[in-house]
């Protein structure tokens, strides 16, 4: 397989002493990456350059505004959890412009897959605001730029962040066009997330929400890729995969409470390429959300790059099974399976 890899490389200038989210943990991906068999495999790409407009694809003209407001009383926050420095809004599209140019690699056919490692993350700004260390809507910005430059139609997003998504989910909540998935620690921040949040209006039922007990470990996670989520995604047919690659669900994360280890994320990458290749010519884009353990994230993202660039790729997980008890989540599935008529 073609990998195309981008980070975005002023993504230190958004930072805040002692904050969870901080350049560390780029550094330390780039760091491990680049000392791995992969890093000359992949190719490279360089941010493309966007402004404002793009962010106009999802975002509020007001909400940006205000955010750009709020650079001129920075260093600042927007919410308890989400800082702004003077160059945060440069940074943040800078990011959003990396994810685009790993997307551009993959719908223009120079790549089959890609993984975009950047900072700050997305999924939980909404339209209209910010939060959850979340300025831009990332992921979400890069499915309408998509739809608008390449005429793609119908996209699908799997978000396995151990926190809900919830700023995708409202981008597309009433869109028939975009399957958004979200499997995630339940009850956790940011409260939404339950199963029967589904989609409204001609959107209804293209949102598929996965709350997931604490201490749900590997073989947990998978069955719900393979006995929920395999089945919705090859009936809606995308054309593209979108994924934000959160790994915070780790054992050793400190901001959760599941159980995922190197190995398993590895096996769902597996099962997102199986999806893929069955369905959208094996065009997947993955943008990195979560992880705030810097040696865990490191590890986790370099076993997603090895599966992306070969799914058979024997996968080294230098940090080893979590040390508690898995909770059983057959009894969930099976109430998803039935919800969303998965037969």
């Amino acid at each position: 397989m073609t990998t195309a890899f981008g980070f975005n490389p002023s993504h230190a200038r958004h930072y805040e002493p002692g904050h969870v989210e901080r350049p560390e943990r780029l550094e330390a991906i780039r760091e491990r990456l680049s000392s791995s068999p992969s890093w000359n495999r992949l190719q490279h790409v360089e941010p493309l350059a966007v402004d404002l407009d793009v962010a106009r694809l999802v975002h509020r003209r007001t909400y940006l505004e205000r955010l750009q407001q709020a650079l001129h009383r920075a260093p600042t926050r927007l919410d308890p959890d989400t800082y702004v420095q003077p160059e945060s809004l440069t940074v943040a599209l800078e990011a959003v412009g990396t994810l685009l140019a790993v997307a551009r690699a993959v719908l223009d056919g120079h790549a089959d897959n890609g993984f975009a490692a950047i900072r700050p993350p997305g999924h939980h700004a909404t339209p209209e605001r910010a939060m959850g260390f979340c300025l831009l809507s990332n992921v979400a910005i890069a499915v309408r730029w998509a739809q608008q430059t390449f005429g793609v139609e119908r996209v699908a997003i799997v978000d396995f962040d151990v926190h809900h998504g919830n700023g995708t989910q409202e981008v597309f909540y009433e869109d028939p066009n975009v399957l958004f998935i979200s499997v995630h620690q339940f009850p956790h921040y940011p409260g939404t997330g339950r199963m029967e949040e589904i989609g409204e209006g001609r959107g209804r039922g293209t949102t598929v929400n996965v709350p997931l007990p604490p201490f749900t470990g590997d073989a947990g996670y998978l069955e719900v890729f393979r006995r929920l989520l395999g089945p919705i995604v090859r009936r809606f047919r995308p054309e593209v995969l979108f994924v934000s690659a959160g790994y915070d669900a780790h054992w050793r994360d400190p901001l959760s409470a599941m159980q995922l280890t190197v190995a398993g994320f590895a096996q769902l990458v597996y099962e997102l390429m199986e999806w893929a290749d069955a369905c959208c010519d094996n065009r997947l884009v993955a943008a990195l959300e979560g992880g705030y353990d810097a040696e865990t994230l490191a590890a986790s993202v370099e076993a997603t790059v090895a599966r992306l660039l070969d799914p058979l790729a024997d996968i080294e997980d230098p940090i080893g099974p979590s040390p508690h008890e898995p909770t059983d989540v057959r009894d969930l599935i099976y109430e998803l399976r039935l919800l969303h008529k998965v037969a």
